[in-house]
C-alpha cells in the first residue's frame, strides 16, 4: 500500500480533493477519527493506496506533523488567492524539516484571483526548495477552460463531469507556455548534468528523459513540483495522481528515512504509530504504518505483543491478521505503543524533532462535576495526553487543580467532549489563578516573646529579629548574631524553620520572596524551651515584622518568544505595548524561510491575552513559548484589585 497527506489551510477543499482522489479507482473506503484525521483507502492503476486528510485548522497542526512521519509523499493544497499564502506557511515549514517529498496544488483554480505565478512567487518566500511549475492555465477571457502539461507540451480541455479532453494549445497560450517550460527544464538542470548540456547544446530533451529526471529530483527532495485544478470540478485530478503514482516514493524510502533520523538501522524498523485516539468500550486505538511485512496480531511490537489488528477505513480485522509493507493498520489493546513513535520488534523509538508540537498556548483548570470524578479525571487526563502530544497536563500551584495547556479553544472543545463522550466524565473550567509574590520595601524590626503554659512544662522563646528586603532573585536567607548562648545553638535552626514558615503567606496573603531574617538576640528558659516554642517564635515574630516592613506586590514576568511570519512582525510591537511588556527585539528565523523569532518580556496575567491576539493577529498562525524571567513590582489600583480579589481577601485574612 502506497501513502499520501493532504494537508493544507482549513477551507481549501482537501476533503473534497481527497474524496475526488478516491473515487477514480472506484468506491473507496474511508473513516474518520474523533480528531478529524480522514483515512480513505481506494484502488488507483492496480495499486491500493491511502489517503490521510489532515483537518486544517491550526490547533490540530499536531495531527499533520504525525502523519507525515508515515507517509511516503504529501499534497499540500493551497488557495490561488496571493494574499493567503502566508496560510500556507506552517505546512511547508515542517514539510522541509520533515523530508517528506511534497506536491503542492493551487485548488479552486476555477475562481480568477490574480496570476498563477504570483502565487507561486508568494509561496516561494516560506519554502527554500524551488516551486517548479509543471503546468500552466489556458484561460479563455478571464475563465480557465484547461491546462497544458509543460513536459509533455500536451493541453487538457476542462469537461464538467467527464475527464478532461485533449486539444490543440490556444495561439495565445503558445509563448507562455514556451517560457513557462524553459524555466521548468532550466531548474531542472540545476539536479542533472546531462540535462544541462542539452540545454547548451541547444537540443531538446525528450519527454521521458524529462520525466525520469522529475521523478528523480522529487524522490530527492529537491523540488517541490506545481500543479493546479479544482476539486471540486474534478479538474486536474487525474493528472495530480498520476504525478502521485508515478514520480511518489515507496514506503522503502520512508523506512530508510525514518532510520536515518533515528540513527537506526533500516532492516529493524518494522512500524510506524503516528496516531492515536480512544473510543468507548474498546479503549485505546493505535494507527500504526508497518514499514515491512510480518507486522501481525501477537507478533513483539514495541516490546510487548500487538492486540488485534484492524483496518481503519471499514473497521474489520485484518484478513489474516498479518500486514503488508506500506499497510495502514489499527491496533486495539496495544496501549504499550506510544504515538508517534517509530517502532522496532524490542523497543520504541524516539520520533524525530520536527514531530514536537507547537507549544500550547491555552491555560485552565478543569473542574470535575462531581467531587467522585476527581481521581478518574486525573488518571483519564494522563492519557489522553499520552495519545495527544499537543496536549499538556499538570497540576495548578497551590491548590493542585487538574491544569490543562491546549492549543486553542476548539482543541479544548474536543478535550471536554472526549472527556464526556467516551469517558463520561463531566467538566467545567476556568483560568487559572494567578500566580503573584510579595516582598518588603523596608527592614523592620521586632522583639517577639513566645509563652504559653498548660500545666506542666510549658513553651518559652523570646526572639529579637531584623527583616529586610533582598536583592531581587536573591530568595530567603537566614542569618544570626546571637551572643553568650541567649538563643542555645540547637534552637537557632528552629528559629530559622519557623521564619521560613512565615515567608508562606504576607500580609498581603501571598508567598513571600528576596527577604533576609537576622536574629539579633534573645532569652530562654532551662525548662520550658522547646524547639517547636522557638520555631513558633520564629514564624509569628517574622510574620509581624513583615507587616510593618512595608509590603510590595510582585508579578510574574515571562520571557516570550514568539514564532511568526516575518510579514507579521510589525503588528506584535502594538500587542506587547499595550499589554504592558518589553520588547526585546526580532530575529530571522534560521530554521524556517520566511519566518521571525520574535521576542519580548509580558506579564503573567497578559499571557491569556498575549495568546488572543497572537491568533488575531496572525490568522492563527503564530505561536509562543514562555519561561519565567523575574517577578517586578506593581503598584497602584491595579496592585490593590489584585490583591482585594485574589490576596488577603480570598485567603481569609
Amino acid at each position: 500500500m502506497r501513502c499520501f497527506t493532504v494537508l493544507g489551510p482549513s477551507q481549501i477543499g482537501k476533503t473534497t480533493l481527497v474524496e475526488r482522489l478516491g473515487s477514480l479507482g472506484g468506491e473507496p473506503k474511508k473513516s474518520v477519527s474523533p480528531y478529524g484525521l480522514g483515512i480513505t483507502e481506494f484502488e488507483f492503476g492496480g495499486e491500493s493506496w491511502c489517503a490521510l486528510d489532515v483537518p486544517g485548522n491550526n490547533e490540530s497542526f499536531v495531527h499533520a506533523q504525525h502523519a507525515l512521519l508515515a507517509s511516503d509523499a504529501c499534497v499540500l493544497c493551497v488557495s490561488p488567492v496571493v494574499d493567503e499564502a502566508v496560510l500556507a506557511a506552517p505546512y511547508l515549514r515542517v514539510i522541509e524539516a520533515s523530508g517528506t517529498p511534497c506536491i503542492l496544488f493551487i485548488n479552486r483554480m476555477d475562481e480568477p484571483r490574480g496570476r498563477l505565478r504570483d502565487v507561486v512567487a508568494a509561496l516561494q518566500d516560506y519554502c527554500s526548495r524551488p516551486l517548479i511549475l509543471r503546468q500552466i492555465p489556458i484561460r479563455d477571457g478571464d475563465k480557465i477552460i484547461g491546462s497544458c502539461d509543460l513536459i509533455s507540451e500536451r493541453a487538457w480541455r476542462y469537461r464538467e463531469g467527464q475527464p478532461s479532453s485533449l486539444f490543440e494549445i490556444p495561439e495565445s497560450a503558445v509563448e507562455r507556455e514556451h517560457e513557462a517550460r524553459a524555466e521548468l527544464l532550466e531548474h531542472l538542470s540545476e539536479f542533472d548534468d546531462w540535462l544541462l548540456e542539452e540545454l547548451i547544446e541547444d537540443r531538446e530533451p525528450a519527454s521521458d528523459a524529462i520525466y525520469a529526471i522529475s521523478t528523480r529530483v522529487l524522490s530527492e527532495n529537491r523540488v517541490i513540483p506545481v500543479l493546479l485544478g479544482s476539486a471540486s470540478h474534478s479538474n486536474g485530478i487525474m493528472r495530480l495522481m498520476k504525478a502521485l503514482r508515478h514520480e511518489a516514493p515507496r514506503v522503502e524510502a520512508l523506512r530508510q528515512r525514518l532510520a536515518t533520523a533515528a540513527g537506526a538501522d533500516a532492516a529493524s524498523l518494522a512500524a510506524v504509530s503516528f496516531h492515536a485516539h480512544f473510543r468507548q468500550s474498546i479503549g485505546k486505538t493505535v494507527l500504526g504504518r508497518a514499514l515491512q511485512n510480518g507486522v501481525k496480531q501477537g507478533a513483539t511490537l514495541g516490546g510487548a505483543g500487538l492486540g488485534s489488528l484492524q483496518d481503519p477505513a471499514s473497521g474489520r480485522a485484518i484478513a489474516s491478521g498479518v500486514t503488508e509493507a506500506g499497510q495502514i493498520f489499527a491496533a486495539v489493546k496495544s496501549d504499550h505503543l506510544p504515538v508517534p513513535a517509530v517502532l522496532t520488534a524490542n523497543a520504541p523509538l524516539a520520533p524525530p524533532e520536527w514531530t514536537t508540537p507547537p507549544t500550547p498556548m491555552l491555560e485552565r483548570i478543569l473542574v470535575p462535576a462531581s467531587e467522585r470524578d476527581e481521581t478518574k479525571l486525573s488518571e483519564t487526563l494522563a492519557k489522553l495526553a499520552e495519545a495527544d502530544r499537543g496536549l499538556k497536563v499538570m497540576q495548578e500551584e497551590g491548590t493542585g487543580a487538574q491544569l490543562v495547556c491546549a492549543q486553542g479553544p476548539v482543541h479544548l472543545r474536543e478535550l471536554s467532549r472526549t472527556l464526556s463522550e467516551v469517558f463520561h466524565v463531566e467538566v467545567s473550567e476556568r483560568p487559572p489563578s494567578p500566580i503573584y509574590r510579595e516582598t518588603i520595601s523596608k527592614s523592620s524590626e521586632v522583639h517577639y516573646r513566645h509563652r504559653k503554659q498548660t500545666g506542666g512544662a510549658g513553651q518559652f522563646a523570646d526572639v529579637k529579629l531584623s527583616v529586610h528586603p533582598n536583592g531581587r532573585g536573591e530568595g530567603f536567607s537566614f542569618a544570626e548574631t546571637v551572643k553568650g548562648g541567649a538563643v542555645p545553638r540547637n534552637f537557632i535552626p528552629a528559629v530559622e524553620a519557623g521564619a521560613r514558615e512565615a515567608m508562606d503567606k504576607g500580609p498581603l496573603g501571598f508567598k513571600v520572596i528576596d527577604v533576609g531574617v537576622l536574629l539579633t538576640d534573645g532569652q530562654h528558659h532551662s525548662v520550658d524551651s522547646s524547639e517547636y516554642a522557638f520555631r513558633t517564635a520564629g514564624k509569628m515574630g517574622v510574620r509581624q515584622a513583615l507587616s510593618q516592613a512595608a509590603a510590595v506586590l510582585m508579578q510574574p514576568i515571562f520571557r516570550v518568544e514568539i514564532h511568526l511570519p516575518s510579514i507579521y512582525s510589525g503588528n506584535l510591537v502594538p500587542i506587547v505595548a499595550s499589554l504592558k511588556g518589553q520588547v526585546l527585539g526580532f530575529d530571522r528565523d534560521e530554521a524556517a524561510k520566511g519566518w521571525d523569532i520574535f521576542r519580548a518580556l509580558i506579564p503573567g496575567a497578559a499571557l491569556d491575552e498575549l495568546a488572543r491576539s497572537l491568533r488575531s493577529a496572525t490568522q492563527g498562525i503564530g505561536y509562543f513559548s514562555k519561561s519565567f524571567d523575574h517577578f517586578e513590582e506593581l503598584y497602584g489600583k491595579e496592585a490593590q484589585a489584585i490583591v482585594s480579589a485574589h490576596g488577603t481577601h480570598q485567603n481569609g485574612q
